[in-house]
């Protein structure tokens, strides 16, 4: 496993193989913020990973999660016990992450619902310390909330380096971003509205499933949003 500086004070963590799943790292006055942290071995790789950048876990003070889907959230309760730091969602996916399962309503397709009768999929059930509304600022990271893939997705601007978290409301596991499969959306016609609070002014994208662009790889993310969201 390799750590990624993307910009000044940010570094991405892939939590699987072949870039499948990332966490992320943003440092903050008191430590460091993890954006998402990812299935239930997750929070062992990147306590590792914290430790090569030469701190220790306990300098996580904040776990900001973009939405509650295992593959985000499974070892999030882990993490807390791991580090003490407060575990923050937006509003309206709060009860899911206290559930510790995706709810019936919580997929468009009876395929969705059907995957996520499977137990692995689901996750010890965790409070939130705070939750999010949207508009927010913590540490720098905008909160601009994205619905759809799940109704209290957020995307994360971190506004001091122009770098754009987008969870899951960007995928880039091909040769070009593209939307999940939108079976495993909530709502699959609010996930398309949602492109079109995506920023197209930033310096990097970092993607949750996929590898990250920057510099000049930005313009395939901005091609790309500015052709879906006007046709969306």
């Amino acid at each position: 496993m390799t750590v990624e500086r993307l910009a000044p004070g940010i570094w991405r963590i892939p939590t699987t193989a072949r870039d499948r799943d990332n966490a992320f790292l943003v440092e903050a006055d008191d430590g460091y913020t993890l954006v998402d942290v990812g299935w239930a071995k997750a929070p062992g790789q990147i306590a590792a990973a914290v430790e090569q950048l030469g701190r220790k876990p306990a300098d996580i003070r904040r776990i900001v999660l973009t939405h509650a889907h295992p593959d985000h959230v499974q070892g999030a309760d882990e993490m807390r016990a791991r580090t003490g730091a407060e575990i923050l969602i937006h509003t309206a996916d709060a009860d899911w992450l206290r559930s510790g399962r995706v709810p019936v309503s919580g997929r468009q397709s009876a395929l969705g619902r059907l995957i996520d009768k499977v137990p692995k999929l689901h996750w010890r059930p965790t409070e939130p310390d705070r939750t999010l509304s949207g508009d927010e600022v913590i540490d720098g990271l905008k909160v601009i909330h994205t619905p759809g893939h799940s109704p209290g997705h957020i995307v994360l601007l971190h506004e001091p380096t122009r770098t754009l978290l987008v969870g899951d409301a960007v995928f880039h596991r091909s040769s070009q971003p593209k939307q999940g499969p939108a079976a495993l959306s909530a709502d699959s016609g609010a996930r398309d509205a949602s492109l079109r609070r995506l920023p197209v002014d930033v310096s990097a994208v970092a993607f949750a499933h996929g590898a990250p662009l920057a510099g000049d790889g930005v313009r395939a993310y901005a091609d790309w949003l500015g052709s879906t969201a006007n046709g969306s």
